[in-house]
């Protein structure tokens, strides 16, 4: 499938800034999965700087900007050609070894009802693959999808004792149970070209658990599925924020708001 993207996340303040400096982690992963056919990111008024490829294999430009000024628009559009690898992360390198991805944060720090869940949804499980996905099943039984119910900072444990929240929520309790379980875990952020009945919020988060014998598998609980076709993976971290896709600091005392707009759109089978 070819799909078409178009993002823009837009940085507004109630008074001009004197500069700010951006981390993006907007560029398509080197995988077997995907392959790039136009892609362009750009920073209205700002100057690229340094790019380089980090241990866990994702592509990070730096961007600046002199003030003032009272908004900052991150643009990306491209398109990239995707092939159905089931879930399955090939292709793609990577120098971070898998148990570095066991370390808790402070948004998957495990606690009782974390636990519970963990155990309970392997239950009868015949190997470490089906593990995997029976307790990708049992997070998306146990946190229901609903747009607004959390914030950026709420925990694993949180949106867990909630039953409701987005994708991110999805991907951080199915982390911090894998992790429980001395499964290496980590969330991946991207794109999702979603029908009526998926669910997606400006961008897509996911999971990825190491599989003995398979490497990185992921597992997107909000959707009851692995990736396929309709997903293009940017990079990853620890938890959302670490894979933050926009990462920056402004110079003023202002307050901030942020919009985002995204459109993926399959433009050709």
């Amino acid at each position: 499938m070819i799909l078409s993207v178009t993002h823009v996340t837009t940085y507004r303040y109630d008074a001009p800034v004197r500069g700010a400096v951006q981390s993006l982690r907007l560029t398509p992963s080197l995988c077997d999965g995907q392959r790039v056919i136009r892609w362009q990111i750009g920073v209205e008024g700002g100057m690229r700087g340094a790019a380089f490829r980090d241990g866990a294999g994702d592509w990070i430009e730096s961007w600046s900007l002199r003030g003032p000024a009272t908004e900052i628009a991150v643009s990306v559009s491209g398109e990239v050609a995707t092939t159905d690898m089931a879930g399955v992360l090939r292709g793609h390198r990577e120098q971070v070894p898998p148990e570095v991805y066991l370390r808790d944060t402070a948004s998957t720090r495990s606690e009782a009802g974390l636990v519970d869940l963990a155990h309970a949804g392997i239950e009868g499980a015949t190997g470490a693959l089906d593990r995997a996905h029976r307790l990708a099943a049992a997070v998306a039984e146990a946190v229901a999808y609903k747009p607004g119910a959390t914030e950026a900072h709420t925990t694993a444990a949180e949106a867990l004792a909630l039953g409701e929240g987005v994708c991110q929520d999805h991907a951080h309790v199915l982390i911090a149970c894998a992790r429980l379980l001395e499964t290496p875990a980590r969330y991946v952020s991207g794109y999702l070209e979603a029908g009526s009945d998926m669910a997606q919020e400006a961008a897509h988060a996911w999971a990825e658990l190491w599989i003995e014998g398979l490497g990185w598998v992921g597992f997107d609980p909000a959707n009851a599925c692995c990736p396929d076709t309709r997903y293009i993976r940017l990079g990853s971290g620890l938890d959302a924020q670490d894979a933050a896709p926009v990462r920056g600091v402004a110079r003023g005392r202002v307050t901030e708001s942020l919009d985002v707009s995204v459109a993926v759109a399959a433009v050709q089978q």
